[in-house]
């Protein structure tokens, strides 16, 4: 009942301007006495977080409601009693704060009407009753339930004639306030004119007067009414003070201004402003310019361009468009660190121990930084060196960049170019356009604060080209050491020096890369590891890493190599190791679950664990498949995660009309080497001791299983030709090979490139002999013994040697 009348009374108070889009003023209760609610310690009361206000006793004010939470509470509590405590968020950007990220003091107010507004928003008309402290938290679902504690106001002596003055002079200031700032509504002064009970009138200012949350928290939480007046006349005396200022402000501004100059109204002001604060002038800031640029090392003609540059901003008008891109150039010059070299560390024991701590392996790349240290240490000033990094994902090109960093003791930044389709992102724009600015080179530069750091181009390889220039030509004078000692960017439009810059270029393929680019790097080739190299990897990198980012020790979690080995076969399927870190990081993460839930698990991992654990094993190991079949040879393949084998099968079917079928998802030069390797045997099939008439009267059929997966290139050459003899001829081939090699028509063997992948792919499947062409021996040399063990290799220079050595007498009957 008495809810009723308290909305027909808010009712009539609701006028047509309040109800207007202009901003609804909160107005005071209507009840003489809004704290008189039965409230004890320790009751339980629905919390309602707010953002950004705070809700007084005896004011009515609108709050609108959105959080889901929010709006269940408002549904809740509008059936039953009414009453809900508002508290005010610490931080208003949190959308679901707990207990700490509220102020523990808030209100006990009463719902007096819900309004479902036009554009489908829900506003909530709320009456402060009596404030409270916050205490525990009772429950969290499906909103906020928390203890309070009622806090009662602690009121003057009513014959007090002090208060009675402080009341007064609140009132007054506050009516001053309301009509020389111009920005509250002044049917606010006629409000605080007739609000005649004290504590309503000081609570009333408090919740309308521009105040900070914060401080309006603060005067919320003072228990004695007669210090929150006196708190509240300082803050009033403050804005007052504030709106004399800038009326002050407003005066000077508008004389200096004409019909002319109205268009730069503000930034007058805001000139005004600074004098008034005394902020930097730019007087000043030219001052400052002046003293930072004695401590640049730049040489005398770069000193020449700064200092008319900076003549030039000194005569512009700072109104002007043009002063903010000056001001911009001046700034970007005195940021860049002309000179400015950091220490190389000359101690090349260190440097290897530093490179061997963070990288496995690698060797070429390790001796030629150590290379580039020594000449450097014996000469003092050398040109850095341009390295081209290539090779298969997951290596650790990209990280090797930053242990090079550490070795040499110089900074570190990084550029990925993958996608990058605009010159301007390498020279930068002219100053002509607006948002101008340099290029990455020299924002990466200004980034290190050195000109000699250690600068990595990632994934050189992806860069495209498009209408808007192209990106690999405006690297040409990068990464050229005859040109890029003056290096000329178009926003600064002065040479600068990248010489003293050790370039380091990633890339996985050499083909998409533009020749002219290609030619200006040394190429080292980071190849793929073997599972050797992968496990030693996983347990002095990889696991120890890991261990520290899953917050576990080597006590909780341990990953024998055997396990590891089998963690490498049956679960990734790569070059590097990218896929065996996130599996091992999959395999942590169960543990902590474990640990964290007190289950019981194995501290070792066994190989029933890791199939627990991760599921069932997503590859096979490749397995040598025998010779027990004519037509069916294993050849050597590069893919862009490593080598595998392949098995080129082929079969013939009677047939008037001879014909070719190749399938298996083969690319184009791949289906050239199949017609060609038919037409050899075709011209020699009497060499070979094939019937010329199985030629005419059967097709052949040329698959290449896994037809899923796309293939190409040439070096199934020789493997194709060995299949189709072995086809016509039914000649069993020999047991444990595999080959490699590109044909010619007449009958040539020529060499073939990934000779490391496709070995460490071989010794996976259990083959021992491998037949390569004679040109490939020196890349054979190249590798290191461990690999080659127990292989045989077998050089051949025409078809007819592969012919000899691969296809036996004896025969066996068609695939």
């Amino acid at each position: 009942m008495k809810k009723r009348q308290m909305n027909k009374r808010f009712e009539k108070l609701l006028t047509d301007e309040m109800m207007s889009k202009a901003e609804v003023l909160p107005i005071i209760s209507l009840d003489e006495n809004p704290s008189d609610v039965a409230l004890n310690p320790g009751d339980v009361m629905p919390i309602l977080p707010l953002r950004n206000m705070v809700v007084y006793p005896g004011v009515l004010v609108p709050v609108a409601v959105a959080r889901p939470k929010s709006l269940r509470l408002i549904r809740q509590v509008q059936d039953d009693d009414g009453l809900l405590g508002v508290c005010t968020q610490i931080d208003k950007q949190i959308e679901d704060p707990t207990h700490e990220q509220l102020y523990k003091m808030g209100v006990v107010a009463q719902i007096v009407r819900v309004l479902e507004m036009p554009d489908n928003t829900t506003t909530v008309i709320l009456e402060g009753k009596k404030r409270f402290t916050l205490d525990e938290v009772v429950s969290n679902k499906p909103f906020m339930r928390a203890k309070i504690t009622p806090v009662q106001d602690i009121l003057p002596d009513v014959s007090d004639k002090s208060f009675v003055a402080l009341v007064s002079s609140i009132r007054d200031l506050a009516v001053k306030i309301v009509e020389s700032s111009g920005i509250v509504p002044p049917e606010m002064a006629f409000a605080i004119r007739n609000i005649d009970n004290p504590v309503f009138l000081i609570n009333y200012i408090c919740t309308n007067f521009g105040l900070s949350v914060e401080e309006k928290q603060r005067l919320l939480e003072i228990n004695e009414v007669m210090e929150r007046a006196y708190q509240l006349l300082n803050l009033l005396n403050r804005e007052s003070q504030l709106i004399e200022i800038k009326t002050s402000i407003q005066n000077k501004v508008k004389k200096g201004i004409d019909q002319q100059q109205r268009e730069y109204f503000l930034q007058q002001q805001i000139k005004t402003i600074q004098s008034e604060l005394g902020e930097m002038s730019p007087e000043k800031d030219l001052e400052d310019f002046r003293e930072r640029a004695k401590a640049k090392k730049w040489s005398k003609a770069v000193g020449k361009i700064f200092e008319k540059e900076l003549n030039k901003l000194e005569r512009i008008n700072q109104h002007s468009p043009e002063y903010t891109v000056q001001i911009n150039y001046v700034e970007t010059m005195l940021e860049i660190p002309w000179g400015e070299y950091t220490k190389d560390k000359f101690n090349i024991k260190n440097a290897r121990k530093v490179l061997d701590k963070d990288h496995f392996g690698m060797e070429t790349v390790k001796e030629r930084v150590l290379e580039y240290l020594a000449v450097l240490k014996l000469k003092g000033d050398l040109k850095s060196p341009i390295i081209c990094l290539h090779g298969p994902p997951g290596v650790g090109k990209t990280s090797l960049g930053k242990s090079i960093a550490t070795a040499l003791g110089r900074k570190y930044v990084r550029m990925s170019l993958g996608g990058l389709h605009d010159e301007a992102e390498i020279r930068g724009h002219r100053r002509t356009y607006i948002g101008a600015m340099p290029g990455r080179i020299l924002q990466n530069i200004k980034k290190a604060g050195s000109v000699n750091p250690v600068f990595v181009l990632d994934e050189v390889d992806k860069i495209n080209t498009s209408y808007k220039g192209d990106p690999s030509s405006a690297l040409l004078e990068v990464l050229d050491p005859e040109q890029n000692f003056a290096f000329h960017d178009n926003y600064l439009d002065i040479d600068f020096d990248l010489s003293k810059v050790l370039f380091i270029a990633t890339a996985n393929d050499l083909n998409s890369i533009p020749r002219p680019l290609l030619d200006r790097m040394e190429l080292i080739e980071v190849s793929g590891y073997t599972q050797e190299e992968k496990v030693e990897i996983a347990s002095r990198h990889l696991i120890p890493k890991e261990l520290e980012n899953h917050g576990l020790t080597g006590e909780q979690f341990m990953l024998n190599k055997k396990v590891i080995q089998q963690l490498i076969d049956q679960y990734t399927r790569e070059s590097g190791v990218r896929e065996l870190n996130r599996k091992i990081t999959a395999l942590m993460r169960k543990v902590a679950l474990k640990i964290a839930t007190k289950s019981q698990y194995n501290v070792e991992l066994t190989p029933e664990d890791i199939r627990e654990y991760l599921g069932v094993p997503l590859y096979s190991k490749e397995k040598y498949e025998g010779n027990d079949y004519a037509g069916v040879v294993t050849g050597l393949a590069w893919t862009s995660v490593g080598g595998s084998i392949l098995f080129i099968e082929s079969s013939l079917s009677p047939s008037k009309n001879s014909k070719l079928t190749l399938t298996g998802n083969l690319g184009d030069v791949m289906k050239e080497s199949a017609m060609l390797a038919l037409q050899y045997v075709k011209a020699n099939a009497e060499e070979f001791g094939i019937n010329p008439k199985l030629l005419e009267e059967n097709s052949v059929h040329v698959h290449v299983p896994e037809g899923a997966i796309p293939k190409d290139g040439p070096s199934a050459g020789i493997t194709i030709v060995t299949a189709l003899i072995s086809a016509f001829t039914r000649r069993k081939v020999r047991k444990n090979i595999a080959m490699t090699g590109e044909i010619t028509l007449r009958g040539k063997v020529l060499p073939v490139g990934g000779i490391k992948e496709k070995i460490l792919a071989a010794k996976r499947a259990g083959i021992t002999n491998i037949v390569i062409s004679e040109e490939n021996r020196k890349n054979i040399e190249e590798i290191k013994p461990i690999y080659l063990k127990g292989l045989k290799f077998h050089y051949v220079t025409d078809i007819k040697e592969v012919i000899d050595y691969a296809l036996l007498k004896g025969k066996v009957k068609l695939s």
